[in-house]
């Protein structure tokens, strides 16, 4: 049923920001804007766009200690891309870690989710960036300016949280069994081994914020792949419009990757394209409504596409079908319910013996 509601939610969501986006439009504008439009610069959009997928897997690669072959680094996170671009509720992470999890040798499931972690956090710091240049370079909305602001507050958060845990292992799983014994459910302290392993794994993929060599190389890639995005971006824009504006670059992607979060139907159709017709307003680039939301339309688009085709070969290097990829997911989830009946069961059969004697 949450599923459903969620579902339903995001349905109306995206038909709500289609509304507005079909509102902008005029039939007769379109179609001069996408008769007019120079699609020469598609080529090399598309190419830096796949450049910033290879500095990505890179920089993945460097968070998981070297733990995957390059290559196999790059595929795993193309299926994932993809599987998120056709599925709600960011499936495609989970993919990943089942993916990364029958490698030889496998990556263990916790120490990719703490990697994923500090990749969006990683990402969110790159987007404040982008939202504080588009606010040296131009007039932004009140509302982009909180979300800067706010989001600049949560990433540092979030990542002086993630540096104290990683250099406090012992610390961390005192607390853990701390917590442990507070918890009055025999089943939980039946697994506290089980669980304490988890956090192993957990601060493993978090190493790289321990050393001031990784972090910095983390962050560099980082840079460097949203660099190329950006670049990418600014080049799409002469597709529609006579010069770009790095100023509008920045904001229209920072506001994309905001609207990702928007509940929507897969592939997040509706508030991607609202929210890039918005920022392009906000910089100058709204009028005619038509050619930004044409502009809006393609850029999606380009972004699907590309993450269609390399998630398509991921599929294919992997060896997996989408089919299969749900069933081992699904089967990994149900292992570890069966892991966790089984702590039940034994803490029982404990229990039993001793009301025996």
């Amino acid at each position: 049923m949450k599923r459903w509601r969620i579902g339903l939610l995001g349905l109306a969501v995206s038909l709500l920001a289609i509304y507005f986006v079909v509102r902008q439009v005029d039939v007769a504008a379109l179609e001069t804007a996408l008769t007019q439009a120079r699609y020469v610069y598609i080529l090399p959009t598309v190419l830096f766009l796949l450049i910033g997928l290879l500095t990505r897997a890179m920089r993945w690669r460097g968070l998981l200690s070297g733990g995957l072959p390059f290559w196999r680094t790059f595929s795993i996170m193309n299926v994932a891309y993809l599987v998120n671009g056709v599925l709600p509720l960011r499936i495609g992470e989970v993919a990943r870690m089942y993916l990364a999890n029958r490698a030889q040798p496998p990556v263990p499931i916790f120490k990719t989710a703490s990697t994923i972690i500090l990749e969006r956090l990683l990402d969110l710091l790159a987007v404040v960036v982008m939202l504080l240049l588009a606010l040296a370079g131009g007039p932004v909305p009140d509302e982009l300016r909180t979300a800067a602001s706010v989001s600049a507050v949560l990433a540092l958060i979030g990542f002086g949280i993630l540096i104290l845990i990683a250099r406090q292992r012992n610390t961390a799983q005192r607390i853990l069994n701390m917590l442990i014994s507070w918890i009055p459910l025999e089943r939980v302290k039946a697994a506290s081994s089980r669980l304490s392993a988890w956090l192993d794994h957990f601060l493993d993929g978090l190493q790289p914020l321990t050393g001031l060599k990784p972090l910095l190389s983390a962050l560099g890639w980082t840079a460097v792949s949203w660099g190329f995005s950006a670049l990418a971006g600014y080049i799409l824009m002469f597709t529609f419009y006579p010069q770009g504006s790095w100023s509008a670059t920045f904001l229209y992607i920072a506001a994309a990757a905001f609207a990702i979060a928007v509940p929507a139907v897969p592939g997040n159709l509706g508030p991607y394209e609202l929210s890039i017709l918005l920022a392009l307003g906000a910089m100058g680039y709204g009028e005619p409504g038509s050619t930004a939301a044409a502009f809006a339309v393609l850029v999606h688009g380009l972004n699907l596409a590309v993450h269609a085709t390399t998630g398509a070969i991921g599929f294919i290097q992997e060896g997996i079908t989408l089919e299969q990829l749900s069933q081992g997911v699904r089967e990994m989830r149900q292992k570890g319910t069966e892991k966790q009946d089984d702590s039940s069961r034994e803490t029982d059969d404990l229990s039993g013996k001793s009301d025996d004697q």
